[in-house]
């Protein structure tokens, strides 16, 4: 009977984006180690000071030498890492539920793919994701929608039988854009500054709107696993 469930059981796939979604910037110090990473590589790349990440389009052709500088100095501060971060309401224990009935668990971000990972270290949420890691990052492609895919094609090789449902969550628009272009159930969290209204609007219809992700049998019910 077990083993007969065990091959029943749904193969499902679900990638988080980071800021606004798992994690929010706090304070004065909001974000500190991405925000002076950003500043420190567009100083040594541009000779440029007080640049911010919202702040600035970086022209293409230096985007490899601001992505080296940033992680150099990242790895330089990693201790910094949760300065001014913290992991959102409900985020741990639906991430521990997830990876308690075998799901898939992976990011879609545009942070680099390094500086992801630390912020899930310095969080200490790292724990609760597939080993190995993987994901779609900033430091893969500009375009979200590609990330979900690039996502999707890194899972499919650590598991080659494929999943019955991909799942994207996000806080933005772009978020829920993304996951419908990369061929997944996207699922928006009020958690970041897009209202409800605006999430569904984003939508070609099929997106699900939660407030939060504290409720975690609420979010596994909706992915066909009993909470």
């Amino acid at each position: 009977m077990e083993a007969e469930q065990e091959m029943t059981r749904r193969r499902v796939m679900v990638t988080f984006d980071v800021d606004g979604t798992l994690i929010r910037s706090t304070g004065s110090a909001s974000n500190h180690l991405h925000r002076q990473a950003f500043a420190h590589a567009f100083l040594r790349v541009f000779g440029l000071q007080n640049a911010t990440i919202d702040a600035v389009q970086v022209a293409a052709e230096r985007l490899p030498d601001m992505k080296t500088e940033m992680l150099k100095y990242a790895r330089e501060h990693v201790e910094e890492i949760g300065e001014g971060l913290e992991v959102l309401p409900g985020v741990a224990s639906l991430l521990d539920a997830l990876s308690s009935s075998n799901v898939v668990i992976g990011l879609v971000t545009g942070n680099l793919e390094e500086i992801a990972w630390m912020k899930m270290d310095g969080l200490g949420i790292r724990k609760y994701f597939t080993v190995p890691n993987f994901g779609g990052f900033g430091s893969d492609h500009i375009d979200r929608g590609h990330l979900v895919k690039i996502a999707a094609d890194r899972a499919k090789e650590l598991y080659p039988e494929g999943f019955d449902l991909r799942v994207h969550v996000g806080d933005t628009p772009n978020d829920i854009k993304a996951a419908e272009y990369g061929g997944a159930l996207a699922i928006g969290v009020c958690t970041g500054v897009f209202t409800e209204e605006e999430l569904k609007k984003s939508s070609c219809g099929s997106a699900i709107i939660l407030s939060d992700l504290t409720d975690s049998k609420t979010f596994m019910n909706l992915l066909g696993i009993e909470g």
